[in-house]
């Protein structure tokens, strides 16, 4: 079975601030670190009032200071926001404060709408430069070349470890070229997952970061004790996808009985569809669907979201994914 990771979005449920939300995104990776997973990610979301991980960098120095193995990083960083070397000073400073323990995964989205992009100060048209700005950050993080006049102060010959983040086949596509790790946003996008990953390996180089191709795949799973509690508590999910399309995106709001009273049949159909790649019930019926899809699709990683209402849930789902890792692990080592 491929390592499991997490991908937090710092979610704010109803009745909490972002400071609870970023506390418990704490709390949470403390636990998965006990727990055994590989690495812990919080994504760049901006004007979004149910994400509290805006603020990327910040987010990711917070958790690395409060963990001390678990690999800390974004997933991903959205670069046409920012200038390489603003980002390489940042994610410079992280490793050199945790040395080891930081991912730098890229996205080219511009993670948020267009009015809050030009909030931002960035033109659209950046994203045109994504590739070039890898390569620029890239550059950054080597050895200082003979007659370079910028470097990142942190960053400079520090080598942070760069991935690709994508849901089409342009990510995976620069992903095999640049011979970097592949993330695929299945979570949310599933549709090009198998046809991006076949792309990404079927390109890659290798290249001083990896010698061969590694794939990582978005999930979302929710694990409770029986398939119904982790249907009711999968609603949170689904209703923030539906507010998604009907443009009232707010605070993750608790679980409901039943979904089929809240969305329509269009509603329905978009929110599951973006949804497919969801993974909900006992840990029986989990595994079953994992192990299809690592068959399906080979993949080296899964990248674990899990927006659950109920903090306490939200770690007993976390822990039964690990439990079931875990014994896996033990069942393999004794074969």
């Amino acid at each position: 079975m491929p390592a499991f990771s997490v991908l937090d979005l710092a979610p704010v449920p109803q009745g909490c601030t972002p400071g609870d939300a970023l506390r418990r995104t704490l709390d949470l990776a403390q636990h998965a670190e006990g727990w055994g997973y590989n690495r812990y990610w919080v994504a760049e979301h901006h004007n979004m009032v149910g994400i509290a991980s805006a603020a990327t960098a910040v987010v990711v120095g917070y958790i690395a200071g409060g963990t001390r193995t678990i690999r800390v990083g974004s997933g991903g960083i959205m670069l046409p926001n920012h200038a390489p070397l603003v980002i390489a000073e940042q994610f410079g400073t992280l490793a050199s404060l945790y040395p080891g323990r930081i991912d730098l995964g890229l996205g080219r989205a511009p993670g948020t709408d267009q009015r809050t992009l030009r909030a931002l100060r960035r033109d659209p048209s950046v994203a045109d430069n994504f590739p070039q700005d890898v390569l620029e950050l890239q550059a950054l993080f080597g050895p200082l070349q003979p007659g370079q006049t910028i470097q990142a102060v942190p960053g400079t010959d520090l080598n942070v470890p760069l991935w690709i983040l994508g849901s089409s086949l342009f990510g995976a596509q620069l992903a095999g070229m640049l011979g970097l790790p592949y993330a695929f946003a299945s979570h949310f996008a599933p549709d090009a997952l198998i046809q991006a990953l076949a792309m990404y390996r079927a390109k890659f180089q290798p290249s001083d970061q990896l010698e061969r191709p590694h794939a990582m795949v978005g999930v979302n799973v929710v694990v409770a004790e029986t398939d119904a509690e982790a249907r009711r508590l999968f609603t949170s999910m689904q209703q923030a996808f539906t507010n998604m399309f009907r443009g009232t995106r707010g605070l993750l709001q608790p679980p409901i009985d039943d979904i089929d009273t809240y969305w329509n049949p269009a509603e329905k159909a978009q929110a599951s569809n973006m949804l497919g790649c969801s993974f909900v019930g006992s840990p029986e019926t989990v595994r079953r669907g994992l192990d299809r899809l690592i068959e399906n699709t080979g993949a080296d990683e899964l990248l674990v979201a899990s927006a659950i209402f109920d903090h306490g849930a939200r770690l007993r789902s976390y822990e039964l994914l690990g439990e079931m890792q875990a014994a896996f692990n033990r069942q393999m080592a004794y074969a």
